[in-house]
């Protein structure tokens, strides 16, 4: 990470603490968030998913999604990206760097893994150990008639991170936490889908 860990547990506890009022109750459902109340727990793992209809075949979203360097410009909290190890693309096994910053939760690095890469067919990274990561992420393109159906799904734990020292500052709430971070993927993988759709049907 790039502060400190005290600095870190002081960060997340304010995050659960500028939550803990806002979820007294269940917030009101958005036009773009669809998510249901959940109840789980972090032990849980907890899994999100989008999809949307895309007017492009799956080999030029293809293209899209499996760019690690569109990612900054998709995500609310990643901020760089770069490969390690001296690759320079996709493929299972290759580790790339995300630098990542949240009002709440500070700044910090991650080290992602390409679990899955079959193109033009499924692309997914683990965050931290692949064995046992922080979480999951993977997009699933399905032909559609001359189109794609993308679909972006992510997974929370098993391992501890972040959201953990939250959820620690302030355990009564940990459903509730749990919930409002899922809602924060939900609608970044929402606003992820519309940009690449965007992009792909631009290139048509």
């Amino acid at each position: 990470m790039l502060i400190p860990a005290l600095e870190v547990a002081v960060s997340c506890r304010r995050y659960a603490t500028v939550l803990a009022p806002a979820l007294t109750a269940v917030p009101e459902q958005t036009e773009a968030v669809v998510m249901d109340w959940t109840g789980q727990v972090y032990a849980d793992c907890p899994t999100v998913a989008v999809e949307t209809s895309i007017e492009a075949p799956p080999e030029r979203v293809w293209g899209l999604v499996s760019d690690i360097f569109l990612m900054p410009g998709l995500s609310a909290e990643l901020r760089e990206v770069e490969w390690l190890d001296g690759v320079g693309g996709p493929a299972v096994g290759h580790r790339f760097l995300g630098r990542n910053a949240n009002q709440y939760l500070g700044r910090w690095e991650t080290v992602s893994t390409i679990v899955e890469c079959d193109a033009p067919r499924r692309f997914a990274w683990a965050v931290g150990d692949p064995g046992h990561p922080w979480s999951t992420w993977r997009f699933t393109l399905r032909p559609d008639g001359t189109g794609t159906v993308l679909e972006q799904w992510a997974q929370m734990g098993p391992a501890r991170s972040g959201l953990s020292l939250a959820i620690d500052a302030m355990p009564d709430k940990e459903q509730k936490i749990v919930f409002a971070r899922l809602r924060e993927f939900e609608a970044g993988l929402t606003r992820n889908l519309a940009a690449i759709k965007e992009l792909a049907e631009a290139a048509a």
